[in-house]
């Protein structure tokens, strides 16, 4: 599977049509659709961005952007209703220990929604799941929708223009491998970490 999403992130190999399809349509599945929570969009936005300041390639760096938001904002409202429509009635089915966690998720939501909404952006995996959750929570949805669209507007047309800059500004393009590398990092240490604290609770 990594050399299929070595292929997927090298946009280089694929007219300029292509690129804004598989740009968008892999946007919308890992900003809110579970299938997508594996695939590459940190690296596959910030490529997009390097294109289209590459002379020949026919990409607008401004409809990479607006394209790559609006799928973004929409990935992230699919998500959310099929928290909210679908995953919190299953949940709530379950006896016992899930419907303490629907509750607990609801409280966090209620404090710090609208943080970890913006923030799960630039966590691989994480933003996939986050507005899944922020439905099951029942996220006021006005709520939701602006962190929502803040979140893209950073996320996904950020990432698409600092790819743009990037490719003349040398120093803004190693910047923009740090924090990917922080957060890839980061994103692969939180479950370890959860791990262990749930180990050591029951001793607590």
């Amino acid at each position: 599977m990594s050399g299929w999403l070595s292929q997927l992130s090298d946009l280089r190999t694929l007219s300029a049509g292509a690129v804004y399809l598989v740009l968008f349509g892999l946007v919308f599945l890992e900003s809110g659709v579970l299938i997508g929570f594996w695939l590459p969009g940190d690296t596959v936005l910030f490529t997009a961005g390097l294109l289209a300041a590459t002379p020949g390639t026919g990409l607008s760096v401004g409809w990479l952007a607006a394209g790559s938001f609006a799928a973004a904002v929409a990935g992230d409202a699919a998500g959310y209703w099929t928290g909210r429509r679908f995953g919190r009635p299953w949940l709530l089915r379950r006896a016992g220990r899930t419907a303490a966690q629907v509750e607990r998720a609801e409280r966090f939501y209620g404090r710090f929604g609208w943080t970890a909404l913006v923030v799960a952006r630039f966590i691989p995996w994480v933003r996939t799941f986050t507005p899944i959750i922020a439905g099951v929570a029942r996220m006021p949805y006005s709520r939701f929708t602006s962190a929502n669209l803040v979140g893209a507007a950073c996320w996904a047309a950020g990432l698409v223009t600092l790819g743009y800059v990037g490719a003349s500004v040398t120093a803004v393009r190693w910047a923009a491998y740090a924090v990917a590398g922080v957060a890839v990092t980061a994103s692969l240490l939180a479950p370890v970490a959860a791990w262990a604290r749930a180990r050591r609770r029951p001793t607590a």
